[in-house]
């Protein structure tokens, strides 16, 4: 069994709802990402997404946009990140999901990507700019090698897609709570459950949902049965701007503990 597998089949029998935070990789430094995903764990996340850097990324709002301009100025790369993968495997259990384009991946090459990335210890793979005509590829190749392709539902996804996505995923399936970009947001739509609920008509995979989510009472209500009915939610752009707004600072650590320790125990 896979460690995200293990970790939802776990959530599951204990009757919790899943944690997932992403962090851009090498913002601040490599160094620091590596030191932070221990302390993610010790704090409760139950999966950390590891955001790989890129100057064009569709998908994120401006919180990630600059964390990941922050990174590629520091000289962070696609091998630098399977590298530093390597040595939170040394400190932590985790899963570890890489979040990126596509670019990246084709300019290593996909076979070999996949390859170095199950050799570090990479349990999952997200590429929210994958065409579908590429879908069924890319998943084959990462099932390969053992390592979950994790794909996007949005809230227009058309219901053949939904069917395509659940065949090929593997993890779980990450539900987009907007039509638009990342970014904390003081209101989510009411409309998240009845999304949850039509990606579960094709998927026995937990269904997760994120953008958007940035508080602890937000993450309990798309966690509940009476609001988004999610089997889990992801955190990024919230506690990527407590990581800008610490870099330099001493109080990096205490504040991620608090912020995801806080998240935790909304969904406990």
């Amino acid at each position: 069994m896979s460690r995200i597998d293990n970790c939802f089949s776990q959530l599951e029998r204990s009757k919790k709802k899943a944690l997932i935070v992403y962090v851009t990789a090498g913002d601040p430094n490599l160094d620091t990402t590596v030191r932070i995903v221990p302390e993610l764990e010790r704090s409760g996340a139950d999966v950390v997404e590891l955001g790989i850097p890129f100057s064009d990324p569709l998908a994120d709002g401006t919180t990630i946009q600059a964390a990941s301009t922050r990174a590629l100025k520091r000289g962070t790369t696609l091998k630098g990140i399977l590298s530093a993968v390597e040595k939170i495997r040394r400190r932590s259990e985790v899963p570890l999901v890489l979040m990126g384009y596509l670019n990246p991946i084709l300019a290593l090459g996909t076979e070999r990507f996949f390859a170095r990335a199950a050799a570090a210890g990479v349990d999952g793979v997200i590429i929210p700019d994958l065409p579908a005509g590429e879908m069924a590829r890319i998943s084959q190749e990462s099932r390969r090698r053992g390592i979950a392709p994790i794909f996007l539902v949005a809230p227009n996804t058309p219901k053949e897609r939904i069917r395509i996505i659940s065949r090929e995923s593997r993890g779980y399936i990450y539900c987009v709570s907007v039509k638009g970009v990342t970014g904390a947001r003081t209101k989510l739509p009411r409309t998240i459950g009845s999304m949850v609920l039509r990606v579960k008509k094709f998927s026995a995979l937990p269904v997760v949902v994120g953008f958007g989510i940035a508080t602890p009472d937000q993450a309990r209500w798309v966690c509940s049965p009476s609001g988004g009915k999610a089997d889990g939610v992801v955190v990024g752009s919230a506690l990527v701007k407590i990581i800008e707004g610490n870099k330099k600072g001493r109080s990096l650590f205490p504040s991620i503990s608090r912020f995801v320790g806080s998240l935790r125990k909304s969904l406990s």
